[in-house]
C-alpha cells in the first residue's frame, strides 16, 4: 500500500532495491525513442507517413494510473467502481468488457485537460497521424459496474465532449488525429467529430453488405479501410468461416454485392476490394498487408472480445515479392493516390 500511494520512504526503498532494473528500463526507453525518431525521419524523407494508434483508455496497472490515480475514478486503494467496455454489438453478443478504469472527467476539466494535451502532443511526435480508438467515448462512454462478468449491464455516461477538443486545439492547433467512429454512433458523436474537422473511418467490410451502400457516400474527410485489425482479412470475410456471426444467407448476399460493386471475381476479390477503397473520395485509403497478399482467416490479427492467439501474424521478409510491389504501385498510380494526396499532404 505504501508504494501504491507513492509514499516517499517506499519510493526510496524501491529505487534502491531495484536500481539496476530501473536504470535498464530507462536506458531501453531512451534508446527506443531515439531509434523511433530516426525511423520516422527516414520514412518522412521517402514520403512515407507513419499512422499511429492511441487507445482512449489506459490500463489499471499502467505507469499513468500509478502516477496519477487522481485522474481516474478509483478509490483510495486503487480499485475502480466501474470499468470501460462497449455494449453488445456486431463483434460480441455479450458486449466487450475491457476492464480499464474510467476517467474522472471533472478532474480533467478542472485542470484544463493538461494530461490529454501532453498525451496527444507526445503521440504527434511519434506519428504523422494518430487514430484515436473509441472516439465515441468522448461524447458518452459505456460504464460497467466493477465485478460484472460481461458488459451487458452497463450504462451510457456523458463524456467531456466539446470541451476536451477545444482545449486540445488551443494548445496544439489543428489536431493530427483520425476518429475511430465505429460501433454505436449517434448523431451527437458525428456532430462532435465534424465540428472539429476530425476525419472518421469507413470500413468496407461493414458497408458492402448494405444494399443501400454507395461508394459516393464516402466523404473526402474520411479514411477508407478494406478492413481493420479487428476484422477478418478480406478473403476470410468473403469466404466466411466458423467464427462468422453472419448467417449463410447474409454471407452469400454480401459476396454477391461485393462482386457487383467491384466488378471482380472470387479469386481476385482481395485486390478488387482494395481498388474499391482506393477509388473512393476518402482522403486516405488503407488496406492491411494480408489483403495485398491474399491471405485467409488464418492471418487475421485480432478477434475483439477474446484474449488468445491475437496479434500473432507476422509478414515474412520475402513476402513482398517484386511482382506484388509492381501490382501495388500500379494500383496506387491508377487511383492517383500518390504521396501528398491525403489529409494535409500527410501520407
Amino acid at each position: 500500500p505504501a508504494f501504491v500511494h507513492r509514499e516517499a520512504a517506499a519510493l526510496a526503498r524501491v529505487r534502491d532495491e531495484f536500481h539496476a532494473t530501473i536504470e535498464r528500463s530507462r536506458i531501453t526507453q531512451f534508446l527506443f525513442d531515439r531509434q523511433w525518431r530516426a525511423l520516422r525521419a527516414y520514412a518522412g524523407e521517402r514520403g512515407i507517413c507513419l499512422f499511429g494508434d492511441m487507445p482512449i483508455y489506459i490500463a489499471l496497472d499502467s505507469a499513468d494510473a500509478w502516477a496519477h490515480p487522481e485522474m481516474l475514478l478509483l478509490d483510495r486503494d486503487g480499485c475502480p467502481s466501474a470499468v470501460a467496455g462497449v455494449p453488445p454489438d456486431y463483434f460480441s453478443e455479450d458486449g466487450q468488457l475491457w476492464g480499464n478504469p474510467l476517467y474522472d472527467w471533472a478532474y480533467h476539466d478542472r485542470t484544463g485537460f493538461s494530461w490529454w494535451v501532453e498525451r496527444v502532443r507526445h503521440a504527434a511526435r511519434q506519428s504523422d497521424l494518430v487514430r484515436v480508438d473509441h472516439f465515441r467515448g468522448f461524447e458518452a462512454f459505456w460504464s460497467v459496474p466493477y465485478g460484472e462478468q460481461t458488459a451487458k449491464n452497463g450504462e451510457w455516461v456523458p463524456g467531456p465532449g466539446d470541451a476536451l477538443f477545444v482545449a486540445l486545439e488551443q494548445a496544439l492547433g489543428q489536431l493530427p488525429i483520425v476518429a475511430e467512429d465505429l460501433g454505436v454512433i449517434t448523431p451527437a458523436v458525428d456532430a462532435l467529430r465534424e465540428s472539429h474537422g476530425i476525419p472518421g473511418m469507413v470500413v468496407l467490410q461493414f458497408e458492402v453488405g448494405d444494399p443501400d451502400f454507395d461508394l459516393e457516400s464516402i466523404g473526402e474527410n474520411s479514411v477508407c479501410y478494406t478492413g481493420t485489425h479487428d476484422n477478418d482479412t478480406t478473403l476470410g470475410w468473403f469466404r466466411g468461416n466458423g467464427d462468422d456471426t453472419r448467417s449463410a444467407k447474409e454471407i452469400e448476399a454480401t459476396r454477391a454485392r461485393a462482386l457487383e460493386l467491384t466488378g471482380g471475381t472470387p479469386e481476385t476479390i482481395h485486390l478488387d476490394m482494395i481498388r474499391l477503397a482506393f477509388a473512393s473520395r476518402a482522403a486516405i485509403a488503407v488496406a492491411p498487408m494480408q489483403d495485398f497478399l491474399g491471405l485467409g482467416s488464418a492471418a487475421r490479427l485480432n478477434r475483439p472480445g477474446t484474449t488468445l492467439n491475437n496479434w500473432r501474424w507476422r509478414m515474412p521478409a520475402d513476402a513482398l515479392r517484386p511482382d506484388l510491389v509492381g501490382t501495388i504501385a500500379g494500383m496506387v498510380r491508377a487511383a492517383s493516390r500518390t504521396p501528398g494526396k491525403g489529409l494535409d499532404s500527410a501520407p
